[in-house]
């Protein structure tokens, strides 16, 4: 009788092309502009350590169709949009392909965490197998194909962090009251380009210098009276910052004459600290990172305590929430063991938004993702039951959905709101 043989064992780290870290500096590495608010700041801290980059900004339907060519429209809208951002800009005829390759963030999550990097592989070695995909993640998923940092690199990358979560939160808190159109932006850029060279250079752990210097740019814009009626955004961490994915959300909302509201970076980056953490205590799932999380989360509080001090302090702007107080907002909705997608993170955001007086709020879903709708539309009800006066308006955004069916439904929540404010006799 014959043998049946067995079938060989693939080899998958020869299928893509890796990343030559002795060549760093001759490689261009496009960045996705998955957050407008602070990837101009981490790059800033990546080129200090050789690394190229450029954060793309390309869009329109050709992104979107392009992402349509390698990922199925019911798979993961973030995935689509990222794949089509770097497709649409591969074939600009702007970079030498030779000497490009492409980054992704991964926290080392279920679903789009982990899986996006094994969707753009399959998308560049069908149209561009030359072009690396590099993983920027500290979960260990890819040891031998991502960016190499060290710990102080580590420490920017956080300060960074929060000095875009200010910069952020001080134009969104400005921008519906200026007076003369534009000075928000003026401030902002140059903000962005003071803090930049502080992070390439040494003045970044100056956390005091460096907050009130923002804080004390936008506090001198001239503005306005009265008061602006609050949204804040929630969502899925792809489609809540990047314009791509919810189409221009902020600005729609500064153009209908409201004061977005969008919860801090910081906040996801500390959900993702403090569910290792929960793991270990919930479920028994330690190992030798569990006591270098818990350092990471007690420095991450200290830092954003500061933070917090010196809004305070200012007397302008409404602080940053401590995460400590998110958590505690989360506890009333459902278990901190929830972690798939935002897990617990969104019903904990929009609790504290509406129990600090955002009581609007949209909800941004990506069609596709389930956890997310589970964690926010499901924990709907549960938080308006906990706050009665909480508006809030789930939106999909997915590549057949229309820009003004999303906008409409916005409106009709803002009209809503403007019934409630001029119920109360608060003029807005």
């Amino acid at each position: 009788m014959k043998q049946r043989e067995e079938a060989p064992v693939a080899d998958f780290t020869e299928q893509y092309p890796r990343f030559p870290q002795d060549k760093r500096g001759e490689y261009l590495i496009l960045v996705p502009d998955m957050l407008p608010w602070h990837f101009g700041l981490l790059t800033s801290v990546l080129k200090r350590e050789g690394y190229r980059m450029e954060v793309l900004k390309n869009e329109g339907r050709a992104v979107i169709d392009e992402g349509l060519k390698h990922v199925h429209n019911d798979t993961c809208f973030p995935a689509l949009c990222v794949i089509g951002q770097y497709l649409d800009a591969l074939k600009s005829g702007k970079y030498d392909l030779d000497r490009t390759a492409v980054l992704i963030t991964q926290t080392g999550g279920g679903c789009r965490a982990s899986n996006y990097l094994s969707l753009i592989r399959k998308a560049m070695k069908a149209e561009f197998p030359q072009v690396p995909v590099l993983s920027l993640n500290f979960s260990g998923l890819e040891r031998g194909n991502g960016l190499k940092m060290k710990l102080s690199t580590l420490l920017r990358l956080a300060y960074a962090i929060f000095y875009g979560d200010l910069i952020m939160t001080c134009f969104n808190q400005t921008k519906p009251y200026e007076l003369q159109r534009g000075a928000c932006e003026a401030v902002r850029d140059d903000c962005l380009a003071e803090i930049g060279e502080a992070l390439a250079g040494k003045g970044y752990r100056k956390l005091k210098r460096n907050a009130d210097r923002i804080l004390g740019a936008f506090a001198a814009i001239p503005v306005s009276g009265g008061k602006k009626i609050k949204v804040g955004i929630v969502g899925e961490i792809y489609v809540k910052y990047s314009p791509l994915g919810n189409s221009h959300l902020e600005d729609f909302l500064l153009s209908e004459g409201c004061e977005p509201v969008v919860p801090a970076l910081m906040d996801f980056i500390l959900y993702c600290v403090a569910n290792n953490l929960n793991d270990a205590e919930f479920y028994g799932k330690r190992n030798a990172a569990t006591p270098l999380f818990g350092v990471a989360y007690r420095f991450l509080l200290h830092l954003q305590k500061k933070v917090i001090r010196r809004m305070e302090a200012q007397g302008r702007y409404e602080p940053l929430h401590g995460f400590k107080l998110l958590r505690a907002r989360a506890d009333e909705v459902l278990s901190q063991g929830v972690k798939m997608g935002e897990g617990w993170l969104i019903p904990a955001e929009m609790a504290l938004l509406a129990e600090t007086g955002t009581e609007n709020i949209v909800c941004a879903q990506p069609f596709g993702c389930l956890p997310n709708h589970i964690v926010g539309k499901g924990a709907m009800r549960t938080v308006k039951t906990l706050y009665p006066n909480a508006n809030i308006v789930p939106v999909d955004y997915d590549p057949s959905a229309t820009r003004v069916n999303q906008e409409n439904r916005i409106k009709l929540m803002l009209a809503n709101a403007r019934e409630r404010a001029e119920a109360q006799d608060v003029p807005v």
